[in-house]
């Protein structure tokens, strides 16, 4: 199985967006700082997943939910 998820960061209170197959080991990752491009804004906490079982539907869902017309519906999934 894929997952899809968001973090948030308790430093500037920015999203993530992600997709992985450990999802417990990738979010230790960005907490810990080993992930370059989050390492200036830890620490995170995850916000939301889904869950696909190809890679290939967890890609086509991460490039959704990254591009600019899927903002408002993030903010639906979320609650905000």
């Amino acid at each position: 199985m894929y997952y899809i998820y968001i973090l948030r960061s308790y430093k500037d209170g920015k999203l993530y967006i992600g997709q992985t197959k450990n999802l417990p080991r990738r979010i230790a990752e960005h907490n810990l700082g080993m992930c370059r491009s989050t390492k200036s804004r830890i620490p995170f906490e995850l916000e939301y997943y889904e869950i696909y079982i190809t890679r290939g539907e967890a890609m086509k869902r991460e490039k959704e939910l990254k591009s600019g017309k899927y903002r408002e519906r993030i903010k639906m999934l979320l609650g905000k």
